[in-house]
């Protein structure tokens, strides 16, 4: 398909990436001196002077050289054509060159693409974006996805199912009490926002998709953790199965999960307290379970572009949880704080 390729300024790119990019000793073919490279490629929201006809991303590429080095640099990627590399220009400052090279796309929301580099007659994999997969030919492409992706990339089926049972332990959506408020608050949205947040809500679980969010968590800032969730998930699977042999864990009653949340918690590195789990493998169930809240939490109340508190619905939990005794109030008013279509506000992009 053909790209839309906005250009957003020198400045912009700048701001966005000189602090993690700017490192003495930079070496083109390694991202390890890079801070914070899941940031790249910089996705970010279209601006109100662009003028793209549909809600997207703006999501930049950037390349680094030397200042001065005129080779040229281009990119390929499932976003655009696919047999026409697009070239990056280069990024000034004060009128001189930075070495950094961009270029920035329009692309949809809810979207996953690969690309690679062209330079130098190769294409190359993306020095900076440590997001990578491998496709069923065996080549790797370099990868990254827009706001508000719902399928799944990092976690398996199984993962996603137990990691949904034991969320249950921690937040607090599946109670009658919630389950009531969340329909309520659904049914409450016009046809068109029930028919687009209704069918992302409960496509992989019913409560505000934080599921999702791990995933995407997972998928590129806290993709060091990956390796956390692979080993303690299957560690849970194998405790629970020593529970209860005779049923798939993602069938078990709350009650397993509760007992083995509880086990989790009292656990010390190394004590051997919880049948089934290999602690030569991961000794600190604890642990584990301190990343699985956190990620659980911010899963559910941060912003809705990051794939969970769909609908806003968590903070709308809030909102109504949190009510002043005086005056009847919201403690928790969301709504001027957030850009439109969800908030109200006209300043806040």
């Amino acid at each position: 398909m053909p790209a839309t390729v906005l250009d957003p300024g020198d400045e912009y790119v700048l701001n966005h990436c000189t602090k993690h990019i700017n490192r003495s000793g930079f070496d083109e073919a390694s991202s390890a001196t890079i801070s914070e490279a899941w940031r790249f490629p910089i996705v970010g929201p279209m601006r109100e002077d662009n003028p793209a006809p549909f809600d997207g991303n703006l999501v930049t590429f950037v390349y680094r050289l030397k200042p001065g080095d005129e080779r040229p640099v281009r990119i390929l990627g499932t976003f655009a054509t696919l047999y026409e590399p697009i070239p990056l220009k280069r990024v000034l400052f004060q009128g001189d060159d930075t070495g950094y090279r961009a270029v920035s796309f329009v692309v949809p929301q809810s979207q996953v693409h690969t690309y690679k580099f062209y330079i130098d007659g190769k294409f190359i994999l993306d020095p900076i974006n440590p997001q990578r997969v491998q496709l069923a030919n065996g080549r790797l492409w370099s990868r990254f996805f827009t706001d508000g992706y719902l399928q799944p990339l990092v976690l398996e089926l199984w993962e996603l199912r137990t990691l949904y049972r034991l969320i249950e332990q921690i937040l607090p959506f599946r109670s009658a009490e919630s389950e009531n408020f969340l329909k309520r608050y659904y049914f409450g949205l016009n046809r068109d926002q029930r028919k687009n947040d209704m069918a992302k809500a409960y496509r992989l679980d019913t409560s505000v998709g934080e599921v999702n969010a791990i995933d995407k968590l997972l998928a590129r800032e806290e993709a060091h953790r990956l390796t956390d969730y692979r080993l303690c998930l299957r560690q849970i699977d194998r405790a629970l199965r020593k529970q209860n042999p005779f049923i798939d864990p993602y069938e078990m009653p709350a009650e397993n999960y509760v007992q083995l949340y509880e086990a989790m918690a009292a656990s010390k590195p190394g004590d051997n307290s919880i049948p089934g789990w290999d602690y030569g493998e991961y000794d600190n169930p604890a642990y584990f379970l301190y990343l699985l809240r956190r990620h659980a939490v911010t899963a559910a109340f941060s912003h809705p572009k990051y794939a969970g508190n769909v609908g806003a619905a968590g903070w709308g939990y809030l909102s109504e949880r949190y009510v002043s005794q005086q005056t009847g109030a919201t403690l928790f008013d969301w709504r001027p704080a957030l850009e439109p279509p969800l908030g109200t506000s006209r300043y806040y992009r």
